[in-house]
């Protein structure tokens, strides 16, 4: 059996990812991957997701530079989510140019930004 095989892929042949760093164990994002980008991530030993957006692998840092750099890879009690753990190259995650994708936080009922941005978007993505 193919190690893709032990996922419980959706309708759609993906199956979400949560990224946490490795050593402070905060969570960077929620992506997706589908068989292949699991694959292209394990043989990479670089995050590979699958873009819904654009419809396309998305090797993260391709452009920016900020790679993540795989440390672990796990799969959920049901087999439908997956966990990395990695090395956020460059300190940034999040195309706002923060340094993870949660910075957001609902306070009196109000979502307020809580994390600053690190770096311009339009300087990442020139």
């Amino acid at each position: 059996m193919h190690f893709s095989d032990h996922i419980k892929w959706n309708n759609d042949g993906l199956v979400p990812v949560i990224t946490q760093e490795f050593n402070t164990k905060q969570v960077l994002t929620l992506a997706w991957m589908n068989k292949e980008a699991l694959q292209l991530t394990m043989e990479t030993g670089h995050a590979v997701y699958w873009s819904r957006s654009r419809q396309k692998i998305w090797h993260k840092g391709e452009q920016s530079g900020n790679q993540q750099q795989i440390k672990s890879i796990r799969s959920d009690c049901d087999n439908d989510a997956i966990l990395i753990e990695v090395i956020q190259k460059g300190g940034i995650a999040c195309h706002t140019g923060r340094h993870h994708c949660f910075y957001q936080q609902l306070i009196d009922g109000q979502w307020q930004t809580t994390e600053p941005v690190l770096k311009d978007p339009k300087e990442i993505y020139k």
